[in-house]
């Protein structure tokens, strides 16, 4: 695989934290949290469980696929919403793509 890079979200695509990104669970403050230089994000829980899931193996789809199943949810309404969360987190560098790599 090569590195990690920026990416466009799509249900293709394989989410992953960039290396210097940690979702970490704060004790003192009883949050998640995702932790980069200089920089703390306090993600919901709907979105920490999405973030969960995103360890550039699984691809959005699948894991729209999990959540709809989990919850009963519309998959088509589930994915729309992940996509849409995921992009916000990428476009401020809090997420990064796994990408196969070229011959």
């Amino acid at each position: 695989m090569a590195g990690p890079r920026n990416i466009s979200v799509s249900e293709t695509s394989r989410p992953v934290l960039p290396r210097h990104a940690k979702l970490k669970y704060d004790e003192t403050r009883k949050v998640w949290v995702i932790l980069a230089p200089e920089r703390v994000l306090a993600p919901d829980e709907i979105a920490v469980e999405v973030l969960q899931l995103c360890n550039g193996e699984r691809n959005v789809g699948n894991i729209a696929d999990q959540l709809a199943a989990k919850y009963a949810a519309p998959r088509e309404a589930i994915l729309a919403d992940v996509v849409v969360m995921l992009q916000d987190l990428a476009d401020k560098g809090f997420l990064t793509e796994i990408r196969e790599k070229t011959p």
